[in-house]
């Protein structure tokens, strides 16, 4: 009996373990800085709520994950072998049924936290299929818009269920432009897989305009956020601190080329993009009337 109990224990936790593998990658890049930014653009500060904002983002994140990476399996057997379905941890079409049954579930949990909450969950299952069938295409120059609304609906969905109330326009402002941010300077997370997106003849800003996309960093990063700073009106050492630390991401992307370094300037991006999270939050304790 007891031998019994401990194999469906530990199959019940292979199962939890392979689930949050189809997320694991994005836990750094997506999860926390849009749970951060969820806190932070919340017009209430039900700090108690981090979990909910955290689980409704995570919840939707899984559903896409999964969507996607259904699309490809055998290009995942090459490139990221460690995916759940390439390592064998479950079969695509298990997969496949796990994802439809997520799309009601994200649903109703979205109605739960309100209207604005399921709008955002409406329209983040649409995109996710629109993403989907782009795929095909090799996306181009499509990835990075579509993406950032998907990641703007992450957002909108996060902020909703962190307050377990609405989305003010000082909050659809500071969606507005963490979109607009994110879209412009997405590719920083493909530098990485440049090699292997050549291979398969995927489109991303680094494998059409190489040289291009790595000054747009250089550029990019420090005036963005140079701008976020003068937009939510944040001190003038915050804001050298911020624009310093942004020309060091930018530069490294020119200054350092190989596959690590991209790796490391990734993290480093992603760290520049949860410190832009926290920017409306300042706005909001020393300027809002909340």
């Amino acid at each position: 009996m007891l031998s019994e109990a401990l194999l469906r224990a530990d199959s019940i936790t292979r199962h939890f373990e392979t689930v949050f593998l189809f997320t694991k990658a994005d836990v750094r890049t997506t999860l926390i800085p849009v749970t951060i930014f969820a806190l932070a653009a919340s017009p209430t500060h039900h700090f108690s709520c981090a979990l909910h904002a955290a689980f409704w983002i995570w919840l939707h994140l899984l559903q896409f994950n999964i969507s996607n990476q259904i699309q490809d399996p055998e290009e995942d057997r090459k490139n990221k072998p460690s995916r759940p379905i390439p390592a064998g941890r479950i079969s695509v079409d298990s997969a496949a049924d796990m994802r439809w049954v997520l799309t009601p579930v994200c649903l109703i949990l979205s109605w739960w936290h309100g209207t604005q909450a399921l709008m955002a969950s409406v329209v983040f299952a649409a995109l996710t299929i629109w993403y989907n069938e782009l795929q095909g295409d090799k996306m181009g120059f499509s990835k990075n818009v579509l993406t950032a609304i998907l990641y703007g609906c992450l957002e909108v969905g996060g902020t909703v269920a962190a307050g377990n109330s609405f989305i003010d326009d000082a909050g659809v402002l500071a969606v507005a432009l963490s979109s607009t941010v994110f879209a412009t300077t997405l590719h920083a997370q493909d530098f990485k897989d440049e090699l292997g997106d050549r291979l398969t003849g995927r489109r991303t800003l680094p494998t059409i305009f190489p040289k291009a996309a790595r000054f747009s960093m250089m550029l990019g990063i420090p005036l963005w956020s140079f701008g976020l700073s003068c937009i939510w009106k944040i001190d003038l050492l915050s804001t050298a601190v911020l624009v310093a630390y942004g020309a060091f991401v930018g530069n490294r992307f020119v200054k350092y080329r190989t596959v690590s370094a991209d790796k490391q300037s990734c993290k480093f991006y992603s760290m520049w993009y949860s410190l832009c999270h926290l920017l409306p939050g300042y706005w909001r304790y020393f300027h809002g009337a909340v």
